[in-house]
């Protein structure tokens, strides 16, 4: 009997206080269904907090879920991404072509700058960070043949107007929203925070369901800086989360406690790998860390949450890496 169609997505837009509106949009992804943007009114238009994914149909999911709460594009006065990742910034240029708007995003973009503007050289990259762990050349080859040509998911690349830095506020009828920077999942990565009504715009750094992902290659330690960014986060007294995935939440700091907790759980067993089976590739260590988890999907954000765990214990001198003279082999690592 063939598997059950995936139900598709539409977009839909809900108001979740006066003022402030969730737009759910379609993602093509399994297991992550759907991205958040959040409109916040401002004058006689909105903030719109994050875009969606760019996908043929994509813009018009947007209209829906905007109609359905009586917004439209040409009523856009800013857009704001969390973070430069496509299902978060995808749609910004049509965004700001339909409306006019600035955009406003962290100068630390270079992650997505490259994908959008040079798919070629972004996938070669991410091929000589894969040889390097220790992939193998034919799922390398059928990894570089299956991605030939993608586009990332970004309607064209559009430079932000203004930075998202530590201390930029940016107005509305709810209030200001505080930017503070919480790079880990991305080097990109702001939040914001509405300090009177004690609400988060939380993007992909703090999550109704704890998942972590690091964007490894782009910044020295994003385990590191992700832990970083918890503390920030911890300080800010938040009452509601409004994340870029899913509902929205109330017990933050059980969130900021589980995502802790996992991350050094998973250290511990990077740990314990390196001192039973080390010196390794990060490629081998993939299967030991994630147990019947590896498949054509999984590999690459799972090498590189792996990669990522090995960085920062190398970063605290707890592991070591052997880099060989020849370009051909791949890096080892062990305990320190």
């Amino acid at each position: 009997m063939p598997a059950p169609a995936r139900r598709r997505e539409l977009g839909r837009g809900e108001r979740v206080l006066p003022g402030l509106w969730r737009l759910r949009l379609p993602l093509p992804w399994p297991g992550v269904p759907h991205c958040n943007a959040w409109a916040v009114a401002a004058g006689d238009g909105v903030v719109l907090f994050d875009t969606g994914m760019h996908e043929p149909g994509s813009f018009g999911h947007m209209e829906r879920a905007m109609d359905q709460v009586n917004l439209r594009p040409e009523l856009v006065r800013a857009i704001a991404c969390t973070h430069a990742h496509s299902d978060h910034y995808g749609q910004a240029g049509t965004l700001v072509d339909r409306s006019g708007a600035p955009l406003w995003m962290h100068p630390d973009w270079g992650h997505m700058k490259l994908a959008a503007s040079d798919p070629d050289a972004a996938l070669a990259l991410r091929i000589e960070i894969a040889k390097q762990s220790g992939v193998p050349a034919e799922p390398l080859r059928a990894y570089q043949e299956a991605r030939a040509g993608e586009t990332y998911g970004v309607a064209r690349l559009v430079e932000p107007d203004h930075d998202l830095v530590n201390g930029v506020v940016i107005d509305s009828d709810l209030g200001p929203w505080e930017v503070h920077e919480t790079p880990g999942h991305a080097p990109s990565h702001v939040v914001f925070f509405q300090p009177e009504r004690r609400l988060l715009i939380s993007g992909d750094h703090l999550l109704g369901r704890v998942s972590l992902y690091f964007e490894y290659g782009w910044s020295p330690d994003p385990v590191g800086e992700f832990l970083r960014s918890l503390d920030v986060v911890e300080q800010l007294d938040v009452r509601l989360v409004l994340s870029g995935h899913g509902r929205t939440f109330t017990d933050v700091q059980a969130h900021i406690d589980a995502n802790r907790k996992l991350v050094h759980e998973r250290l511990d067993l990077v740990r314990s790998v390196l001192r039973s089976h080390g010196p390794m590739t990060a490629y081998a260590a993939v299967p030991l860390l994630f147990p019947g988890q590896l498949s054509a999907m999984s590999a690459t954000w799972l090498l590189q949450e792996t990669l990522a765990f090995l960085r920062h214990l190398e970063m605290v001198g707890e592991a070591k890496r052997e880099r060989f003279e020849d370009a051909d082999e791949p890096e080892a690592w062990s305990i320190a």
